[in-house]
């Protein structure tokens, strides 16, 4: 790939985990247009549920997640019982009428929690919402973290699939990010949660870090393939010390440029397919036999702000701090401190602060974006077909971006508009130009290559 064309497309642009993007939602829409919305949920809908915790025992410095680092349990358990109470207001919002289909543990660090409490937080969700018999169940592990009893917990309350932190099994990169992880104790983990009965592992890896390089980067890839996970997610380090003032802890110095970052990338997912994966999307990989891999070959691939999903939940519900709502309406999002959260649920039960409510041009374009990302290309005839002829502006657009194309990256192919193989790493780009709110307002985002 021409170094030219890699600089050109690795300006800043949005991950594209909601449209529009979270620097836009507004404090407009608030706890009542939430509660109006949850009642809004008609009878039978499909829910996903997400819990953050806002917890960690060690702070890894390339880490742009909503957590701070605590030493003692107490503010996990002051912590816990807002979300309790969060937990209660809004299943008493659905009333029974929708069914759940998936959880999601992240954070932070949720295997931070006590088993007790992991146990006893899975308890009251099982009670306050109705549960499909085959409720998927997926936890964010901290390797750091685990014992028998964490173990035996994640089993207790149906784990089912397990996502890993990994990012490099460098000591010189792991140090540079403070984050010191064996490949001994990452293996541990995966045979552990696979003898209790866990059917699909996922391990993060990064790129774009202090001191990586290609063969570093090719090396943790191969000892990680070793560990025969289900997927891999192969993301690049978004370094946004602007947003998270920790990250100045990293030597800029020791980053690589964009270059180099799309050098790692592309050397990593070589090895990656070479070992039978398919390319999902971006930046994931999945054996060809996971539901992921379907997703994508048949076209049912979903993002949300969890990144590449297989759920087709109406609604996700986020709990906790800074945990993000998707509704037919629209996003919420709750307090991002957790001090502050626990003051909004104790005085009203939940702790919505800010949202956006969709138009219909802005679902149009969230349905393209979200196309994108997750195909790699839209149909003329669906776009038409689902939003009829107010979907013209957004055909000229595109019919527009092709023919302009002079780097082979997009292009018309009959009724669909396809990014080409060469585009592929700029994904993101191209989605940003069907964004009308690209560019206003103080949002800034990280590198998109």
């Amino acid at each position: 790939m021409d170094e030219e064309l890699i600089r050109k497309y690795a300006a800043p642009a949005p991950r594209y985990t909601s449209y529009p993007t979270a620097p836009h939602f507004h404090a407009g829409v608030g706890e009542d247009a939430y509660r109006d919305w949850l009642g809004e949920l008609p009878a039978g809908a499909t829910l996903s549920l997400y819990i953050h915790i806002p917890f960690c025992d060690r702070l890894c410095w390339f880490c742009a997640c909503n957590t701070r680092q605590v030493r003692r349990y107490a503010p996990l358990e002051r912590y816990l019982q807002a979300l309790h109470r969060e937990i209660e207001t809004v299943a008493g919002l659905i009333d029974g009428k929708a069914r759940v289909e998936a959880v999601h543990y992240g954070g932070g660090s949720p295997t931070m929690l006590e088993p007790r409490d992991m146990i006893a937080l899975d308890a009251q969700l099982r009670s306050r919402f109705r549960f499909l018999p085959d409720a998927e169940v997926s936890v964010e592990i901290d390797p750091n973290d685990m014992d028998d009893a964490r173990f035996d917990a994640l089993a207790a309350i149906g784990m089912r699939r397990a996502s890993l932190g990994v990012q490099d099994f460098d000591r010189r990169v792991q140090k540079a990010i403070n984050r010191e992880q064996s490949f001994e104790a990452t293996k541990a983990v995966v045979d552990a949660v696979r003898a209790r009965g866990a059917t699909s592992v996922n391990l993060d890896l990064l790129y774009g870090l202090p001191h990586q390089s290609e063969a570093g980067v090719a090396a943790t890839v191969a000892q990680a393939l070793t560990l025969t996970p289900d997927r891999i997610a192969l993301f690049g380090y978004a370094h946004v010390p602007w947003m998270k003032k920790h990250q100045t802890m990293i030597d800029e110095a020791a980053l690589p440029g964009p270059v180099e970052r799309f050098r790692q990338f592309e050397c990593a997912a070589s090895v990656i397919s070479a070992s039978g994966y398919n390319a999902v999307g971006l930046d994931h990989f999945a054996r060809p036999s996971d539901r992921m891999a379907i997703a994508c070959r048949e076209g049912w691939l979903r993002r949300n702000f969890q990144g590449y999903t297989c759920e087709s939940a109406e609604a996700l519900i986020g709990l906790g701090a800074s945990a993000v709502g998707q509704l037919p309406q629209g996003y919420v999002q709750n307090a991002p401190a957790s001090a502050d959260y626990e003051r909004r649920v104790a005085a009203a039960g939940m702790a919505v602060v800010r949202g956006f409510e969709l138009s219909g041009t802005d679902r149009m374009r969230a349905w393209v974006i979200e196309r994108l990302m997750c195909d790699l290309s839209f149909s003329r005839c669906d776009l038409l077909s689902r939003f009829g002829e107010a979907a013209r502006p957004i055909i000229i657009e595109a019919e527009y971006l092709a023919a302009a194309d002079k780097d082979g990256i997009f292009a018309r192919q009959g009724n669909r508009f396809v990014v080409m193989a060469r585009g592929r790493p700029f994904v993101r780009s191209i989605a940003s130009a069907f964004d009308r709110y690209f560019g206003s307002g103080a949002g800034r985002h990280s590198a998109a290559v």
